[in-house]
Parts: structure tokens; C-alpha cells; sequence
């Protein structure tokens, strides 16, 4: 079984580098055609068989350009949605504290929002069910930076100054082998 993570393509607020978690914008152009090139990639594997989908808006319309393009069933997961960044959503990510607060694993984002722990949790047990119920087949999750942060701890162990700086491009590609 291989598990793909991917995420969305390109919004406003990833343009403009601002905090986007729980706010539910759509694809711009750039991400629009990001998707575009993720579905060929994906057509030319050819080995993917279901997608498993956030429910936010950028990624449902991420994985409906794959599935148009290669006819796969889109199944949506709510636990893949993006990260609750509490107050700090929608401000520039060099805000004060927001680096910080992904230090503090167990202290909820911007005060109202999630801890790591709390989305670590959530990924993890979708992880855990996906694998469970679609061994033998070939997975494509469509998610989010923070989401696919946290499948990366799942598959590879890192410590806090690796999570602090590993970043997943819009439309990036990894293949996880399970």
C-alpha cells in the first residue's frame, strides 16, 4: 500500500502569506492550475486508486481536478481539515507568537484554536483508518501544510526544529510506502 499526501493549491492568503487554517477560501488561478498539473501527475502514475479529502473548500476543488481528470472517487475525511490557528487566522505568519506556538504542543493556537496534540490526534486516527480500510489499495490524501506536517511525523520521526521548518508546496507530491 502507498499512502500520497499532497496539498491543496495555491489561495489569496498563500499568496499573500498570511494564516490561513479554519478560514474555507477557494483556489486562485495559480492554485486552480496547480491542480490541474497535480490531476496529470497523478494521471501518469497511474497507480492511485481513491482519494481521501479535507472538507475545506481548497482542497475539495484540489481533489475534484484529479478526480475529473483520472475518474477516482473522492471520500471526504473532516479530520483532514487544516489546523485551527485560533486568533492568529487570517493575520501575516511573522505575527508574534505563531512561531512559538508551535512550540507549545499542548497550548491551543491563538488561545481558541487547536493544540498540536489535538490535530495530531485527528490525523493520526484518520491515518490509522485509512490504512485499515484501504490496504491494497493506493491512496492520494489531499490536506493541508499543517496536516501534512503531521502525516510526516506519522511516517518519519522528526524533532521540534525539523517540524518548525518542513514545509509542503502547494500541489507537491509525497509518496509514503506502508
Amino acid at each position: 500500500m502507498k499512502i500520497y499526501s499532497t496539498r491543496h493549491g495555491q489561495t489569496d492568503y498563500n499568496k499573500q502569506d498570511m494564516i490561513l487554517g479554519s478560514t474555507d477560501l477557494p483556489l486562485n488561478d495559480t492554485g486552480f492550475a496547480q491542480a490541474v498539473r497535480l490531476a496529470a501527475e497523478v494521471e501518469a502514475r497511474g497507480d492511485i486508486d481513491i482519494i481521501i479529502c479535507s472538507p475545506m473548500l481548497r482542497a475539495q476543488m484540489t481533489a475534484n481536478a484529479v478526480s475529473l481528470r483520472c475518474g477516482l472517487e473522492v471520500v471526504t475525511d473532516e479530520r483532514l481539515r487544516e489546523w485551527n490557528y485560533g486568533a492568529y487566522e487570517g493575520k501575516p505568519r511573522t505575527a508574534g507568537g505563531f512561531a512559538a506556538g508551535k512550540h507549545e504542543f499542548g497550548v491551543r493556537m491563538g488561545g481558541t484554536g487547536e493544540s498540536l496534540l489535538q490535530l495530531s490526534h485527528r490525523v493520526y486516527s484518520a491515518l490509522d483508518d485509512i490504512i485499515a480500510r484501504y490496504r491494497g489499495k493506493n491512496v492520494l490524501i489531499v490536506s493541508h501544510g499543517g496536516v501534512c506536517r503531521v502525516i510526516e511525523t506519522y511516517f518519519h520521526d522528526m524533532t521540534i526544529e525539523e517540524f518548525d521548518h518542513w514545509f509542503m508546496g502547494n500541489c507537491k507530491i509525497i509518496e509514503y510506502n506502508v
